[in-house]
């Protein structure tokens, strides 16, 4: 954990982002050349706001307002409340950072990071990319952190907050294809804990304009901080691993600030000493190419999915078959009569941390296909609602739930590229109804309309910000490159 006094790290960052932002003499030991990791540190240092495309700033604005808006709705959670009142109860010192839903509440930077970070991921409503990982709530937190650390004078404008928010996402999307386990949903570590630490430490080194040397450093830290089990899926301390990743790599990237020094062939793949290859059984890393006029970011080839409920997103095929099917069922009965069915079948890929028969708690009803589908069926909708006590214990859904059998197609993969889900009806009359989704409104094949995006937000943040709050946010995000402060968004929240 990084403390100083503020006013000296004041001083000492606002005097450092100066002095590379103007290429100033750095004297420091440089990472060897030619190698994966000095390619990424030569890519965070190099890269600037011209190489983001069109498509590129717009996709990533949409994710920006998404993660706040999914942020702002966390904050009303018990496991946010927790996470808030450890951080309160231990740390009051150096507290300049807004926290989501807060107004009158600030903490330390990488406290209020790690926090909003929670708030985040507290529903799993946050988005979800492909290979798997959830790339927004590992970054953005820090980067709101980060922003108003800074003395006024120095702090980035929106245009350099948007380019470290694409230079987090991109060194996650990168690293992710490393490797071929990640384009599969992940059976050891979950993804943001392992990427997405890395990722904030590559958005803070480049907001905070740490030298190439120092972005090599920030990377090895990160990743002596870096993962989390999937066994702790589906609990409250699943969100920690988002609030980690961005808090970590923060503290990484000030670390590096401060001198502090790591391997510098942490992304190579060194026989017999496990770097960030330690994560992964296959790794493959490939360099980072340096920034040019033609220089193509992920996010320009792969969209983000936005999720409509606040559920893991393999839920997201499960629902929409059931509410495909559920449509035809009222054709067939007049109604919706539960009773006239004898058997729900639902055919889904195997992943033992979402195949959950009958769910106890609301962190294991948004993990559980039974629970989503089922849900789906029984009130033809799934919402923040859904998720309640009162909701997940009812026994009419128990007597649904009690009908489920769970089929593992060999063409139904585990990748969220290429899976489905299929609901099917085996009626005491001997009659079956079926629904099938191959891809959900949300996923990146079918993303959200703009309309849809913004009445997500609004209902989202609705729970903790008045009305005339809502608007200037999203007029904010819109206009970010136009921000003379990016700590201003931060404010806002």
């Amino acid at each position: 954990m990084v403390y100083f006094t503020l006013q000296k790290s004041q001083k000492f960052l606002a005097s450092s982002r100066q002095v590379h932002k103007t290429a100033a003499h750095v004297v420091a030991r440089s990472a060897p050349e030619e190698t994966v990791t000095s390619s990424f540190a030569s890519f965070i240092h190099a890269v600037q706001p011209e190489h983001l495309s069109k498509t590129v700033r717009h996709r990533s604005k949409r994710m920006i307002l998404d993660s706040i808006g999914v942020g702002l709705v966390g904050s009303t959670t018990h496991v946010f409340d927790i996470a808030l009142q450890y951080c309160r109860e231990l740390y009051s010192s150096v507290a300049v950072s807004s926290v989501y839903g807060k107004p009158g509440v600030k903490l330390s930077p990488t406290l209020a990071a790690f926090t909003n970070g929670v708030a985040t991921h507290s529903m799993d409503f946050d988005d979800t990319w492909h290979p798997a990982t959830h790339p927004s709530g590992a970054v953005l937190p820090a980067l709101l952190a980060a922003s108003q650390m800074l003395p006024p004078g120095t702090k980035p404008n929106g245009t350099d907050f948007l380019l470290a928010f694409n230079v987090g996402l991109e060194v996650q999307g990168r690293l992710m294809h490393f490797s071929t386990e990640a384009h599969n949903i992940p059976k050891r570590f979950h993804p943001p804990s392992v990427v997405g630490t890395m990722g904030s430490a590559a958005a803070t080194a480049k907001l905070l304009s740490l030298s190439t040397a120092q972005c090599t450093h920030a990377l090895g830290i990160a990743a002596s901080l870096a993962g989390a089990p999937m066994a702790n899926a589906a609990t409250q301390a699943k969100p920690l691993h988002i609030g980690n990743a961005t808090r970590l790599g923060f503290e990484a990237a000030l670390l590096a600030a401060r001198g502090m020094e790591a391997n510098p062939l942490i992304l190579d793949d060194i026989a017999g000493c496990s770097g960030f290859s330690a994560f992964y059984n296959i790794y493959q890393p490939k360099p980072l190419s340096t920034p040019s006029d033609h220089h193509e970011f992920l996010l320009e080839k792969q969209d983000i999915a936005f999720k409509r409920f606040p559920a893991h997103l393999g839920m997201h095929w499960v629902v929409d078959a059931a509410l495909s099917v559920r449509n035809l069922f009222i054709n067939y009965a007049g109604s919706f009569s539960p009773s006239l069915i004898r058997t729900i079948v639902l055919k889904i890929p195997v992943s033992k941390y979402i195949n959950r028969p009958f769910p106890s708690s609301e962190h294991q009803a948004r993990h559980s296909f039974q629970f989503n589908a089922c849900t789906a069926l029984l009130d033809g909708e799934v919402g923040l609602s859904s998720f309640t006590e009162s909701s997940i214990h009812r026994q009419e859904l128990r007597e649904l739930l009690d009908k489920v059998v769970v089929e593992h197609p060999e063409d139904n993969v585990a990748n969220f590229d290429k899976m489905y889900g299929e609901v099917a009806l085996l009626l005491h009359s001997g009659d079956v109804l079926t629904g099938k989704c191959d891809t959900f409104y949300g996923h990146w094949r079918k993303p959200l309309s703009k309309e849809s995006l913004l009445k997500k937000f609004r209902s989202n943040a609705s729970h903790v910000l008045p009305e005339e709050k809502i608007e200037t946010i999203i007029t904010m995000v819109d206009n970010l490159e136009n921000l003379p402060d990016s700590s201003l968004l931060a404010c806002s929240l």
